[in-house]
Formats: C-alpha cells, sequence, structure tokens
C-alpha cells in the first residue's frame, strides 16, 4: 500500500479581501480535485486573505498510480485561470516507510 500527500501553495486574485471571497474560489477547486477520488481540503493560510494552501491525500497499491493521481490534482490547479500555483510540496509513503 501506498500514500501520497501534496500541499498546494496557491495565489487567489485581488478581489479575495474577505474570507467569504476566499471561501468562493477555494470550494470549486477542492470539490473538483474529490473528483480524483482523493481527501482534499484548505488545510493552511487560513486566515490570511489572497493565499491558500490546498491538501490532497491519495491511496492505492500501487506507487505509480499514486503519482499519477497527484500529477492529475496539479494539473488542475495549475490549470484553473483564476489562481496562480506558487509551490508544490509531495510525499510518497510505502510499506516501508
Amino acid at each position: 500500500m501506498y500514500t501520497g500527500t501534496a500541499v498546494f501553495d496557491v495565489l487567489l486574485p485581488g478581489d479575495s479581501r474577505s474570507l467569504k471571497a476566499k471561501r468562493s474560489y477555494v470550494r470549486p477547486i477542492v470539490a473538483a480535485l474529490r473528483k480524483f477520488e482523493v481527501s482534499a481540503a484548505e488545510v493552511g493560510a487560513l486566515d490570511r486573505h489572497g493565499r491558500a494552501e490546498i491538501g490532497v491525500a491519495a491511496v492505492a497499491a500501487d506507487a505509480g498510480h499514486v503519482s499519477e493521481v497527484l500529477d492529475s490534482c496539479e494539473r488542475l490547479i495549475a490549470g484553473r485561470p483564476e489562481i496562480e500555483l506558487l509551490s508544490v510540496r509531495r510525499r510518497l509513503h510505502g510499506d516501508e516507510d
């Protein structure tokens, strides 16, 4: 069994000056990520306007499948025109860890 995690640090548009506006950008992204059958949530920068950290976790029997799923999640976020992907932190854990 392999587990993989990714944390995406994103810059939100300038009009996200309130937490309500921030949620209006983050919620659709999290919902779209869940279509890849992963756990996804806003995990950091919770009180910062204009920034968000979105975490994703995936579990599979094959390390290659976990990597493919996380790659798909990264492409989805990077392809969103309303936000800018600043960085990605990824980890892969196997049975030996």
